[in-house]
């Protein structure tokens, strides 16, 4: 009797590497890839909609970072996808995070197009996979501390709303954007950029774009 295939979603706000990994993945035995995202957002959604073994999860996506797009697909609880993160970013701060955030596995961009159906095929199986390149510097990561957390992040020291927040302002949202996307009134989002602001001792929406791509929330 065949096996049933694994089906994996993959979200990239990146078109060509979106068709990259399909076109990689499709060629892979018992691997079939059954829907795309383009960010955060349509990332949760396509898991639950799609069911599917694995989400390939890029950590830097607009509109829901990678990040917090596993954060929500974990809180379905049992039959949730595997998510293996992936990433661009060689700082172990966002492995770190991705795990925390219930990944099962984390594969650098720069990997060899192996890791990347090895890394699916251990988290469809319940086994945790990371990129050799980046497995020293998250383990070192976790004996300095809890999780890792050895150093204030955006992760660390703000909530998820406030990090969904910074990110759609960084993204040029405006305030009335903002409370209509995430189905808030705008005197909350007033009332958390403020905190924001507070918090980070920080004075303007082009310190909070920065702070937010420094921390991995959004990109250029």
């Amino acid at each position: 009797m065949t096996e049933n295939p694994l089906y994996v979603v993959i979200a990239d706000d990146h078109r060509i590497i979106r068709e990259g990994l399909k076109s990689l993945l499709d060629s892979e035995p018992g691997i079939e890839v059954v829907g795309e995202a383009e960010g955060g957002v349509a990332a949760v959604r396509l898991a639950a909609e799609l069911a599917p073994d694995v989400v390939v999860m890029d950590v830097s996506m607009p509109d829901l970072n990678g990040i917090e797009a596993t954060r929500q697909i974990a809180a379905a609880g049992a039959g949730a996808p595997h998510v293996v993160g992936l990433s661009a970013y060689s700082d172990r701060r966002f492995a770190i995070e991705m795990l925390n955030a219930g990944a099962a596995a984390y594969v650098s961009k720069t990997s060899a197009c192996g890791e990347l159906t090895e890394a699916i095929r251990a988290a469809a199986s319940g086994r945790v996979y990371l990129s050799p390149s980046i497995a020293g510097g998250v383990v070192e990561g976790f004996r300095r501390g809890a999780g890792g957390a050895d150093v204030p992040t955006a992760f660390t020291e703000l909530s998820p709303r406030e990090r969904e927040i910074l990110q759609l302002t960084s993204e040029g949202l405006a305030m009335k954007q903002i409370a209509m996307a995430l189905h808030i009134s705008i005197k909350t989002v007033e009332t958390h950029r403020r905190n924001l602001m507070e918090k980070l001792s920080l004075g303007s929406v082009a310190e909070l774009t920065k702070y937010a791509i420094r921390e991995g929330l959004t990109t250029v």
